[in-house]
């Protein structure tokens, strides 16, 4: 990482202060060896026996990225889990997307479980966050893919949720790239508020006390990363899928999603100079699956290698939204900084983290 990132420190020796952070929160959580294979086995022994009169053992989203698929290929092939396949369709699917999901139901012979988001809502929902000019234009897919999963959990009495999240590729995201989170319902429905002027319905939402005290206290949902506990490599698990799946490669992080291709690729180089690619290579150099050499050498290729790759998705992105592109183009050039004084529940998130923390250790 670099100073891109308004907040890195350096010390001394010119370490960096996400370096720090690797080291010391997120490695004592990781087990990509024996102990953690052998982690893996113990708890998916106890939950095939927990559900055993269950119609399911658990639950995964499936986008048709890298992780989901691989980790779905995972678990039916090591444990033969019976999982329900959860895929949120935002409106934003690739073609090759849709294929690859396709694929992998199929060939792993899942269940496929789809909620199809109301398009003129989400719609209306990423306008109203284009106008409010904040940071993380991924948020109204994030909230409308973690609502659906949750209730979809509940309509099929599931409570195992496993994601395939994993320190080997998402360790690093520094806070001033990402905003608040995609999931504060204070900043989600002010932002409706102010920059929507039709109300929202449909669109799948969760409540402050749905998802901090329903779902992980009375519901007893619980998330879990499953990667975490084993040798994971992006490059191997690509090999694998491409080869048993049939999966093919976007050529870019997240490329499953045409927005937020835009939004990742585009929108953020230019509005506020943030290059995610630099967080997940960093993440990768940390984890030792790649040298600060290669990364350095990918970081400089250019995502859009000409002006008309670049135009094209402007115009898909101003298009499906129902805008100009000139318009599209001044909300993103917009240098407002409203959005950090916008209403938001991270003081409330504060002080539920310190209350967990004292009820954990009186426990």
């Amino acid at each position: 990482m670099d100073t891109s990132d308004p907040s890195i420190i350096f010390d001394a020796n010119g370490v960096c202060s996400h370096c720090h952070y690797f080291d010391n929160v997120r490695k004592p959580t990781w087990f990509p060896n024996d102990e953690g294979k052998s982690r893996l086995d113990r708890k998916i022994a106890v939950l095939k026996k927990e559900r055993a009169g269950h119609e399911y053992d658990c639950m995964i989203g499936l986008s048709g990225g890298v992780d989901s698929s691989y980790l779905a290929y995972f678990l039916k092939n090591e444990y033969d889990l019976r999982m329900l396949a959860v895929h949120v369709d935002g409106g934003w699917n690739s073609e090759l997307a849709v294929s690859n999901i396709e694929n992998i139901v199929r060939r792993l012979d899942l269940d496929l479980f789809t909620h199809v988001v109301d398009w003129q809502e989400m719609r209306k929902v990423q306008v109203a966050f284009l106008r409010s000019g904040v940071v993380n234009q991924d948020t109204p897919q994030d909230h409308a893919y973690f609502a659906a999963l949750y209730r979809t959990a509940k309509k099929f009495d599931i409570k195992n949720f496993y994601v395939g999240y994993n320190i080997q590729n998402e360790s690093i995201l520094p806070r001033s790239w990402q905003g608040v989170s995609a999931m504060d319902t204070v900043q989600f429905n002010y932002i409706l508020k102010k920059f929507c002027d039709n109300k929202i319905n449909k669109f799948p939402k969760l409540s402050f006390f749905e998802q901090y005290i329903y779902y992980p206290y009375l519901y007893r949902m619980e998330k879990f990363s499953p990667l975490n506990f084993l040798v994971y490599n992006k490059s191997e698990a690509k090999a694998v899928i491409t080869n048993e799946l049939g999966w093919r490669d976007y050529g870019v992080k997240h490329g499953e999603s045409r927005f937020t291709r835009y939004f990742q690729s585009y929108y953020l180089p230019q509005r506020f100079g943030f290059d995610k690619r630099r967080a997940h290579l960093s993440s990768l150099v940390l984890a030792g699956e790649l040298s600060r050499q290669q990364a350095l050498i990918e970081i400089s290729e250019k995502v859009y290698k000409t002006p008309r790759e670049i135009h094209e998705d402007v115009e898909y992105v101003a298009k499906k939204l129902g805008l100009e592109e000139l318009e599209l183009k001044n909300l993103m050039l917009d240098d407002t900084e409203g959005y950090k004084n916008y209403p938001n529940a991270e003081n409330i998130m504060k002080w539920l983290r310190r209350f967990k923390k004292v009820v954990k250790n009186i426990g």
